[in-house]
């Protein structure tokens, strides 16, 4: 590869990199191919990259971006997962593979421009996805207009109940 094709590739990584809303890195040393095929197909599913890049590439790609942090994570063989929807989504990922696969092993991630180690990427897991998120706020926002109409129709039907019960004991009263 020569000297233009790379700054290319650092330029198309350093723009990627400054829209991901989260970064994963993972070692993958040793990974099967069809485990690798499988994993790589899951990230595609979820709408992340996935990709293997070299350090020094990484390294200077994110220099200038909040990724900026990961230096110190740059060692060995590295792979990377990014998502520019859902920030939790490579971590989900990553983090059912690291389980299923003592190969593929998380050696951190950048969220915020904040490092994290593979505690904090289990972390990140664990936090609801955009969908889930959405779906709790939609619950929020229908929360007070069904609580509004179950008040409004209390009062109307509480009389009603009311109304049946004297129904009631006026009959009691007639049969007697």
């Amino acid at each position: 590869m020569n000297t233009t094709e790379k700054k290319e590739n650092i330029n198309a990584l350093k723009e990627k990199l400054a829209r991901a809303q989260s970064l994963i890195l993972a070692d993958f040393r040793g990974l099967s191919v069809e485990s690798d095929t499988k994993l790589r197909r899951e990230f595609r599913a979820a709408g992340c990259e996935y990709r293997v890049v070299k350090n020094t590439l990484l390294g200077q790609a994110a220099k200038g971006t909040p990724m900026e942090v990961l230096e110190p994570l740059l060692a060995g063989p590295t792979a990377i997962a990014y998502s520019f929807e859902d920030p939790s989504a490579p971590a989900k990922i990553a983090t059912k593979v690291a389980r299923g696969e003592s190969k593929f092993v998380i050696k951190g991630g950048c969220i915020d421009g904040r490092l994290l180690d593979a505690k904090g990427v289990e972390s990140l897991s664990a936090l609801p996805g955009k969908p889930e998120m959405r779906a709790m706020f939609l619950a929020t926002l229908l929360a007070v207009p069904q609580s509004f109409l179950r008040l409004l129709q209390a009062a109307p039907q509480n009389f009603a109940y009311l109304l049946s019960a004297r129904e009631e004991a006026l009959k009691e009263t007639q049969k007697e």
